[in-house]
């Protein structure tokens, strides 16, 4: 994330970080971004990045990348936001579980709606065109 952050900073974007005081107390903070929001817990730091951004992007990652994407993703599916999710998927980093996701929709585990408004894409032009035109689905349970 700092590697990112750092590449955003030097393009001239605003780079806000929400980080719980247990990680701040812990590890050193970013010191260059716009501003550093510090909240209770990894709880409420998902609930206020939820409010304050446009959509959600994975980039390649850990658990922790994925257990944020499948998080965002169910609140998608379930109505609590009308964003839009999408994996990077640099170098084919997310094939693997794209094509988990795939089996999981052929069975019949997500309906194949929901499984096609996750956004996978390798190129970061045509994945922000894809976010911009995205629509919302309706929740799950309607």
């Amino acid at each position: 994330m700092g590697v990112f952050a750092d590449a955003m900073l030097a393009a001239g974007a605003e780079v806000r970080g929400v980080m719980p005081k247990g990680l701040v107390d812990r590890e050193i903070a970013h010191p260059g971004l716009t501003g550093l929001e510090v909240v209770a817990d990894m709880h409420e730091r998902k609930q206020r990045m939820a409010e304050l951004g446009d959509g959600f992007v994975a980039l390649p990652g850990g658990v922790g990348t994925l257990e944020e994407l499948f998080e965002a993703w169910t609140w998608q599916h379930l109505g609590i936001h009308a964003k839009p999710v999408a994996l990077f998927d640099v170098d084919g980093f997310w094939q693997p579980l794209v094509q988990m996701l795939d089996s999981m929709t052929d069975a019949g585990f997500i309906a194949a709606p929901f499984r096609e408004a996750l956004i996978v894409e390798s190129n970061p032009e045509v994945l922000l065109e894809a976010m911009s035109a995205w629509q919302p689905l309706p929740p799950k349970w309607s």
